[in-house]
């Protein structure tokens, strides 16, 4: 029988001024403010320094993806403009296959002014390599809450190459602006390289190189895992409770290499983003389900309230070790997955002992993350924040929380 936490989102809600909403990132990625709360005390450094505050033998996960152009906006010859909104490949489904493609694809997409595109396709222009490039949209099919659209264009490029020239940086909805050329660098991490998100994974855009170098001279570990954020992550809980809220579906994909340092790492593992949060929690699972019912989660997907009732529980390196496990019986390189797992304060978190993530919006799902993490102590910490001049969201200032 599934469980499902009680909660009531009214406590997760706070007064957020449209000021504090950083609508531009910091003059200098690592000059960002930096909250730092370990175990009930508080206090403030800027971001650079943040090697200072991790404990040497500890290990930094990171979330290498990348976010793409996702926004493509078509006009119609009545004046119409259509914007269509890239969420997800589905023909070829594969991330790799379908951004290396020179034929047509389809993706899952959100259609903006959808009224106005009644039937047949619609058609951009745009310049690359001293010629345009047409590309065509055909609307085929729903998708759920969604639309499947087929892509296709009059050249060689690949589809990511298209993207990258046609295409614009999706913006947060609470970015009330549109894409600048600064976005297109700062709305990416220094270190992502995996095509296929839709919204960047906010905590990593402080890190810098000089950060890293820091970082690595201290000796502090590092890894990376990628996990595609979708347009769900903007996705606020229903007031009627999180029971009605279904948490979006994000695909992930680890190395033997991470596995192997998360067991070595064990109990010294700190998470960069909420991103990271929910893919290691979502391999401990998985690992703990394979292992104690041998042939379940055979495509490894977790559900959203999986872990609320899942009984048999393993050590850390018993999840990962099954997991490695599979890796060798399949032969494979890396392990795809995917996740909708909610974490909501009364989880029980098996992997992680710190998180570094910035400041979230009221009622959302990572902030419900960041609670279950802190306790009742996200209410000081965020207290804290607004006292104390922190900018908030995507673009805003960064926090350290060690429970």
């Amino acid at each position: 029988m599934e469980y499902i936490p009680k909660i009531d989102i009214a406590d997760y809600y706070y007064e957020l001024p449209g000021e504090r909403i950083a609508q531009f990132p910091a003059v200098q990625r690592d000059a960002s403010k930096l909250l730092l709360y370990n175990k009930g005390s508080i206090r403030e450094d800027v971001f650079r320094n943040i090697a200072e505050y991790i404990n040497p033998g500890s290990l930094l996960v990171f979330n290498d993806t990348r976010v793409i152009r996702a926004r493509i906006l078509f006009r119609k010859e009545t004046g119409s403009e259509i914007e269509i909104f890239c969420l997800e490949p589905l023909a070829p489904a594969d991330y790799e296959r379908s951004f290396g493609s020179t034929d047509p694809v389809e993706w899952k997409c959100l259609i903006g002014n959808l009224k106005k595109w009644k039937t047949g396709s619609i058609e951009t222009s745009f310049p690359s390599g001293g010629q345009s490039v047409c590309l065509r949209a055909e609307k085929i099919c729903p998708e759920g809450d969604a639309w499947r659209i087929r892509f296709s264009w009059n050249n060689e490029m690949s589809f990511s190459e298209m993207t990258e020239a046609a295409g614009h940086i999706p913006l947060p909805p609470y970015l009330k602006r549109d894409d600048a050329a600064e976005d297109n660098i700062r709305y990416q991490t220094v270190y992502s390289t995996v095509n296929g998100s839709v919204a960047a994974p906010t905590a990593g855009l402080h890190f810098t190189d000089e950060v890293l170098a820091s970082i690595n001279y201290k000796g502090i570990g590092s890894a990376k895992l990628t996990l595609h954020i979708g347009a769900g992550t903007f996705r606020p809980v229903k007031k009627e409770g999180i029971e009605k809220h279904e948490m979006h579906c994000e695909h992930f994909f680890v190395t033997r290499e991470l596995l192997e340092k998360l067991i070595s790492f064990g109990d010294r593992i700190i998470a960069v983003g909420t991103t990271s949060v929910r893919t290691l929690e979502s391999l401990y699972w998985l690992g703990a389900s394979i292992s104690t019912k041998p042939g379940s989660y055979p495509d490894l997907r977790l559900g959203q309230w999986d872990p609320y009732s899942i009984k048999g529980e393993i050590s850390l390196k018993d999840s990962f070790s099954t997991l490695l496990g599979r890796m060798n019986a399949e032969g494979s390189r890396f392990l795809h997955g995917s996740t909708t797992l909610m974490i909501v304060p009364g989880y029980r978190f098996k992997v992680i002992n710190g998180m570094i993530t910035n400041f979230h919006q009221p009622g959302s799902t990572l902030l419900l993350l960041v609670a279950a993490f802190a306790g009742s102590e996200w209410k000081e910490i965020y207290k804290y924040a607004l006292g104390n001049g922190f900018r908030f969201l995507s673009y805003g200032d960064s926090s350290f929380l060690i429970a």
